[in-house]
C-alpha cells in the first residue's frame, strides 16, 4: 500500500499542477462552460488515478519481467538469442507503448493517409527492436556508449539533409513518444539484468544509456522513410 500511495502522490504533482494551470488560462483567455469544466475536471480525475495504477502495474510486474528476461538471456550464453528477443521485445513493447498509438494516430489525421497508422507504429517498433539490440551488444562487448551515440546522430542528421521536411520533426517525436511509461523500466529492468548477471549481481553503469540509444532507433527509421517518400 506504502508503494501505491507514493505512486499517487507522484502523479499527482505532475497532473494537478498541469490541471491548475489550464484552469487558470480557461478563466482568463477561453472560459470553459458548465458541461466542458465538468467533463475536464472528471478527465483529470481519471487520469490520476488510472496512471497510479498504471505505474503502480508496471512496477510490480514489467520491473520484475525485465529483469528475469535480461538474466535468462544471460545463462543461455547464446547472441543468437539475445539479438531475437531483444528485437521481439523492443518490437512489441513500443507497438504498445500509447504514446506511440497518439502519436501514429495524428501523423495519420494530418497525412490524410499517405503514411497510415500501423505503418508509422511498426516502423518505430522496427527501429527501437534493432537498436536495443545494439544497447544490449553493447552491455556484453563493453562498447563505449559515446561512439554508438555519435554515430547514431551523425546519421541522423546526414539523412535529414535528404529526407522530407514534413518527416523531420516526426522523425524527432517519434524517438520522444518511445520514453514512456511501459517502454522505460522494461528496457531499464532488462539491461539491470543483463548487467547483474554479467557482473555477478552488481548493476554497474552499463545499463545507463539503453533508453537513450533505443530511442535513437524510430528517429532513424522514420528519417529512412522520410528520404523514401522524398
Amino acid at each position: 500500500m506504502d508503494q501505491l500511495k507514493e505512486k499517487f502522490q507522484e502523479v499527482i504533482s505532475s497532473i494537478l499542477p498541469m490541471t491548475v494551470l489550464i484552469l487558470v488560462l480557461s478563466f482568463i483567455l477561453a472560459p470553459f462552460d458548465s458541461d466542458m469544466m465538468i467533463s475536464f475536471l472528471g478527465g483529470a480525475a481519471m487520469m490520476i488515478v488510472g496512471m497510479a495504477l498504471f505505474l503502480f502495474g508496471a512496477d510490480l510486474s514489467m520491473m520484475e519481467v525485465g529483469s528475469r528476461v535480461g538474466s535468462f538471456i544471460v545463462r543461455k550464453r547464446s547472441i543468437v538469442l539475445l539479438v531475437l528477443i531483444g528485437f521481439i521485445v523492443g518490437m512489441f513493447i513500443t507497438v504498445a507503448e500509447p504514446d506511440v498509438q497518439v502519436l501514429a494516430g495524428q501523423v495519420a489525421d494530418v497525412s490524410q493517409g499517405a503514411v497510415s497508422k500501423g505503418m508509422l507504429t511498426a516502423i518505430v517498433g522496427v527501429g527501437v527492436g534493432i537498436f536495443l539490440v545494439l544497447a544490449l551488444l553493447r552491455i556484453v562487448f563493453q562498447v563505449k556508449l559515446i561512439y554508438l551515440m555519435f554515430g547514431g546522430y551523425l546519421l541522423i542528421f546526414i539523412l535529414a539533409a535528404f529526407a522530407n521536411p514534413d518527416f523531420v520533426p516526426v522523425a524527432f517525436d517519434s524517438g520522444g513518444v518511445t520514453t514512456g511509461p511501459l517502454t522505460v523500466p522494461f528496457i531499464l529492468a532488462m539491461g539491470t539484468g543483463i548487467t547483474s548477471a554479467i557482473r555477478s549481481g552488481k548493476g554497474g553503469n552499463d545499463s545507463f544509456g539503453m533508453v537513450g540509444l533505443a530511442s535513437l532507433g524510430p528517429v532513424l527509421a522514420v528519417m529512412i522513410l522520410g528520404v523514401i517518400y522524398r
